[in-house]
């Protein structure tokens, strides 16, 4: 499972049953956090999650920014709830990607912006894939 963590809106991926190929699943638009990680909770255990990877947000030269702090706050949290184990995937530029890739298939930019963070979380999760193939 891969989740593009924000503060409004949470993109969410999942992998298929061989692990190889990542695709969007939805953009949740967060209410609160206790409501986010039963969310969350709920589409691990529907799709019998064993790993979530994170997007981490790190600033242009690969240091940690404030908002990396959250997400590793966020995650711990989950992990915590949920037991499961817990990656974090470098998430530079993965929405620029997204936005690049919707714009190449010609989606208008209000449906644009509804679904950029799904395909974000896609994003960081077939990297996540990539690297442990590779290994």
């Amino acid at each position: 499972m891969g989740i593009d963590y924000g503060g409004k809106r949470v993109g969410i991926a999942f992998s298929d049953p061989t692990a190889l190929l990542a695709f969007g699943s939805e953009v949740y638009v967060v209410k609160d956090e206790q409501t986010l990680i039963d969310h969350l909770l709920d589409k691990a255990k529907q799709r019998q999650v064993k790993k979530v990877v994170f997007g981490l947000p790190l600033n242009a030269d690969g240091t940690e920014s404030d908002f990396t702090k959250v997400v590793k706050n966020f995650a711990e949290k989950f992990q915590n709830a949920c037991g499961l184990e817990v990656d974090f995937e470098d998430e530079r530029f993965s929405s620029l990607e997204a936005e690049e890739i919707l714009k190449e298939r010609k989606i208008e930019p209000k449906k644009r912006k509804q679904i950029l963070d799904q395909v974000a979380a896609e994003i960081i999760l077939q990297n996540y894939l990539n690297k442990r193939g590779t290994k």
